[in-house]
């Protein structure tokens, strides 16, 4: 087996490369009109001059060394061809510069996946649990609680048929998702239930500042005359309740501690006596409301009808 040829040594490659280098870089020498033997030769005498300038010395081995190296170019630099292999070697080479930008992309990516978890999802998640606790479980039992506190409490047999009603639509309503519409007939029960347990007497006001009876002609029937009488509800503890009262002059309910509830005549002129004796109502209760019902009994004759503004 032959053995191989020893590689020249480094020094002489360098000084080859230098000569290539020239070469390139020294427009002077670039003689193209030349050709062939002719052009290589005055090429190694031209570089044999500039070296000689320098006071370095080249063998001329070296010189037609790099004459040949320029024409084959060899030191030459010939950047790889545009390809999938090229594109992931400069991915691979710019990595520090990316790296950094796809760490922070990818942070803030991961902490708004949380925010959105934890500010957007989980409380829909958690409210749309409680919603459902609330129409499945919550609100049947309510309603079932509430009705059955009516019965315990009405006297009339209307007023806890009208009990039930409202609770089974309550029921159906939460049954079908209508969360509005359960707790409306839940209100609606509570308001029952509040309605039966108050206890108070509808007394007759008597007050310097506040008249005791007034009139009023309606538009709609000039040739009648209503008469009313200035009331308040007063609890057992003597505290005056107040009551949600619509009026018929308007049709407006409100919530007020006084009203005009009408009578009739000869009750109005029984109060009018009353107070004109000594300016003071002796007999001033209209009427008691006790618990389990929904309306006063009177102890005077009233109508339907009352007035919340004079």
């Amino acid at each position: 087996m032959s053995a191989e040829p020893p590689r020249p040594p480094l020094d002489d490659l360098m000084m080859a490369m230098d000569v290539v280098d020239t070469l390139r870089h020294d427009e002077a020498i670039a003689i193209k009109e030349l050709a062939g033997e002719e052009r290589d030769k005055a090429l190694i005498e031209r570089l044999r001059e500039i070296y000689v300038s320098q006071g370095i010395e080249v063998p001329d081995r070296i010189l037609r060394e790099g004459v040949e190296g320029l024409k084959e170019n060899r030191f030459l630099y010939t950047p790889p061809a545009a390809g999938f292999s090229r594109s992931l070697a400069l991915v691979y080479v710019r990595r520090h510069v990316w790296g950094k930008w796809a760490a922070v992309t990818f942070a803030g990516l991961v902490a708004a996946f949380i925010a959105w978890q934890v500010l957007v999802v989980a409380p829909a998640e958690r409210r749309a649990e409680e919603l459902r606790i609330e129409l499945s479980e919550t609100l049947p039992a309510d309603l079932q609680a509430a009705r059955e506190r009516i019965d315990a409490l009405a006297v009339d047999e209307k007023v806890r048929l009208d009990a039930l009603i409202i609770a089974e639509d309550g029921a159906r309503a939460a049954a079908a998702g209508d969360a509005a519409t359960a707790r409306k007939a839940l209100a609606d029960l509570k308001a029952l239930e509040a309605e039966l347990a108050a206890v108070f007497e509808v007394r007759i006001v008597s007050r310097p500042d506040t008249p005791t009876g007034l009139t009023r002609i309606p538009d709609a029937n000039p040739d009648t005359e209503n008469f009313y009488l200035v009331v308040e509800a007063v609890a057992p503890d003597g505290s005056v309740l107040p009551r949600q009262i619509t009026s018929e002059e308007d049709g407006r309910a409100s919530m007020v501690s006084i009203w005009g509830q009408r009578v009739a005549p000869q009750t109005f002129e029984r109060v009018r006596q009353d107070k004109q004796d000594d300016g003071i109502v002796q007999d001033k209760v209209l009427g008691r409301k006790e618990r389990g019902r929904l309306t006063p009994d009177w102890a005077m004759p009233v109508q339907d009808g009352a007035i919340t503004k004079w």
